[in-house]
């Protein structure tokens, strides 16, 4: 009898938990194959459906795409567009063979007309070739723990061997948005452009309709092709809150995101450190005073609801500084870690200047106090 009665209450606690994941998940009524929701800070998953699935991403390859272009030096640098650039179908940004474009305008390009034709003029200008650019987008992957991505072309046309998961998409795209010049692009809801043969004036519009529509909203990317259907990637931001929200083959995608980001948003908090506790000295190296005051910077980032209070802060200091000390001067770091990862950084600085001990001051003088210190502090 006790035995029935144990098993009716484990079966009933785990219907309870099953019942009330499941009935979430329904109230999100997402229509797409595939979609995701994570925290940006964090990484965390707040909602997922069948995230691991590898599925075709149409157009949003082009976020790996952009996000190699915006890490060059230099934006503003023009190269002359070839025919074998511009010889693909699809979306386009209008590039002709000998138009003068430069880097920055491909960015807006892929970003806001998702044009096919400026991830190919990328690529060859890149990696030299599709092969060769492929090549470096997959490097660029490997780098970035995408486990379960295969890129072929850099814009998105279908390939059995093109794929990716709206969980690599997500952490991706969290990467992506870290980068100042990618930000912007995919932000925009318009830009104006100087490019052509010779270069004139040319004004772009972003296909995400959800961009000025949705508040908050930071981009990133749409894409379609018959075989993958509807994909898209969004995040947004609101009171410090930070969230990324991907679907792939999705009917009714702008919907499904709204929804999607509602409910991150909803799940998320935003977590302050002040540090002001971190009031510790260094010990300094041949200096008069012999000890720096040292303060660390506030930090704020978004978490799961959930999560904020398993949260560990680890103070990493070195146990001595050589003179001179700047005040401002870097002299360490606080580490923030969720479940043993590093979710997180701030910096920790000296607070006054000290120069080095007084010349004058005999050198073995000198010397036998600094060995000392370095002894004592070893």
């Amino acid at each position: 009898m006790q035995k029935l009665v144990l098993f009716v209450v484990i079966f009933s606690l785990v219907f309870c938990l099953f019942g009330i994941n499941a009935s979430a998940n329904e109230n999100l009524n997402i229509s797409a194959k595939s979609a995701i929701v994570i925290c940006m800070d964090t990484g965390e998953i707040l909602y997922e459906k069948s995230a691991t699935q590898k599925l075709p991403m149409a157009s949003t390859t082009k976020i790996m795409t952009a996000l190699i272009l915006a890490e060059q030096p230099d934006l503003a640098k023009t190269i002359k567009v070839t025919r074998q650039m511009v010889t693909v179908e699809g979306s386009s940004m209008g590039l002709m063979p000998d138009d003068t474009v430069s880097y920055r305008d491909l960015l807006y390009g892929m970003l806001l007309a998702s044009g096919n034709d400026a991830a190919n003029t990328t690529a060859y200008a890149l990696g030299g070739s599709i092969k060769g650019f492929a090549q470096m987008m997959n490097k660029k992957a490997k780098e970035l723990g995408l486990k379960n991505t295969s890129f072929v072309t850099p814009s998105g046309l279908d390939d059995e061997n093109h794929y990716t998961t709206a969980y690599d998409l997500a952490l991706l795209a969290s990467v992506a948005l870290k980068n100042t010049a990618f930000r912007a692009a995919c932000s925009s809801k318009q830009a104006v452009l100087y490019y052509g043969n010779p270069p004139y004036r040319r004004s772009l519009t972003n296909h995400n309709k959800l961009l000025g529509n949705y508040e908050g909203l930071i981009g990133v990317k749409t894409g379609f092709t018959k075989k993958s259907g509807r994909c898209l990637v969004t995040a947004a931001e609101r009171d410090g809150k930070r969230v990324i929200a991907v679907t792939l083959n999705a009917p009714d995608d702008w919907n499904d995101h709204r929804a999607l980001l509602d409910y991150g948003l909803s799940a998320t908090d935003v977590v302050s450190f002040s540090n002001n506790d971190i009031t510790d000295v260094l010990p300094v190296i041949c200096s008069d005073a012999d000890l720096v005051r040292i303060k660390a910077e506030e930090k704020s980032f978004c978490t799961a609801s959930n999560s904020a209070k398993n949260i560990k802060r680890n103070i990493i200091l070195s146990k001595f500084i050589y003179t001179p000390v700047s005040a401002g001067e870097l002299v360490g770091r606080v580490e923030y870690s969720l479940n043993s990862k590093v979710i997180a950084t701030s910096n920790i600085y000296s607070f006054a200047n000290l120069p080095i001990r007084n010349k004058k001051e005999k050198f073995l003088n000198r010397f036998f106090k600094c060995l000392s210190l370095i002894w004592n502090n070893s």
